[in-house]
């Protein structure tokens, strides 16, 4: 039973990629941007917003903590996503999605000196012959002479902005009950967002759009993340991390059947060798990030 609450969350968070696909030819991505975490906001208010005032004093001094949080995880990754999604598959989200843990763990030995055991070099090795593999549609030399796809270069940002979330997430350890961190989080988020909306052609949101801004507010920012915090609770963080992995291939599996998607073999030969290379990594122990 414990099972289902992660199982759920990813579930959620692949079809939230379907629906940032579906959204980009009905909605402005500045505007879905910002609409998903005002409605977040509004939901988690009356749950949080009191607990917010009691711990006024103590959170103000984290601020700027909560701002880069906010800004990498609700601003940099969630708008790049809706932009990505106006020039490449949901399938293909999916599966850069699941690059997630190796570049946090990239990004730990950049920053923050990090040493990967040769199993995760390994690990970064082959994900990455699956990315070029994948961004190649099978051929890798194609991108060479036909360079890569803008959606998948925003893909790719917005997963390292995510990945860099996550280390700093854990390192910062804000004292804080988790639904707090979230609220300030997305308080901030939508403050930040307000300069990226005034960017958008159209602030219209017509009906077509109504249930997939709801979804992406309500289902991906509140539920699946409870339903992630429960599986962290019961089951621990490495554990319940494992289930990310199954991101790819339940974005592909929705897609093809609510958009059309057609799954290629590159697909399946890049996405199989990104995860084998994620596999690897979280064996070695030393790649596990926080997944919000």
């Amino acid at each position: 039973m414990q099972a289902w609450f992660p199982l759920l969350a990813v579930l959620i968070w692949a079809a939230n990629t379907v629906v940032s696909k579906a959204a980009a030819t009905v909605i402005d991505p500045a505007a879905i941007s910002f609409y998903r975490w005002l409605i977040a906001a509004l939901v988690l208010t009356p749950f949080c917003g009191r607990l917010l005032w009691q711990q006024r004093v103590a959170i103000r001094p984290f601020l700027p903590k909560f701002a880069v949080l906010a800004l990498l995880g609700m601003v940099l990754y969630q708008c790049l996503a809706y932009y990505a999604a106006h020039s490449t598959s949901a399938t293909n989200m999916g599966v850069i999605c699941a690059l997630i843990p190796l570049l946090g763990l990239l990004l730990n030995s950049l920053f923050f000196q990090h040493k990967p055991r040769a199993l995760a070099l390994i690990g970064v090795a082959l994900s990455l012959a699956g990315v070029l593999y994948l961004l190649g549609q099978g051929q890798p030399l194609n991108l060479l002479h036909g360079g890569v796809n803008l959606g998948d270069v925003l893909m790719l940002i917005g997963a390292a902005a995510y990945a860099l979330y996550g280390i700093l997430l854990k390192r910062w350890a804000l004292p804080f009950s988790a639904w707090l961190n979230l609220y300030v989080q997305v308080l901030i988020g939508v403050l930040l967002l307000i300069p990226v909306a005034m960017t958008a052609q159209s602030m219209a949101l017509p009906m077509p759009a109504l249930g997939l801004v709801l979804f992406a507010g309500i289902a991906s920012s509140v539920v699946a993340a409870y339903c992630w915090m429960r599986g962290v609770q019961a089951m621990g963080s490495d554990k319940t991390a494992i289930f990310m992995n199954l991101l790819p291939l339940f974005t592909a599996l929705i897609a093809v059947l609510a958009l059309g998607e057609t799954i290629e073999i590159y697909h399946i030969l890049g996405g199989a060798l990104i995860l084998a290379g994620v596999l690897l990594a979280q064996r070695s122990g030393r790649s596990r990030l926080i997944i919000k």
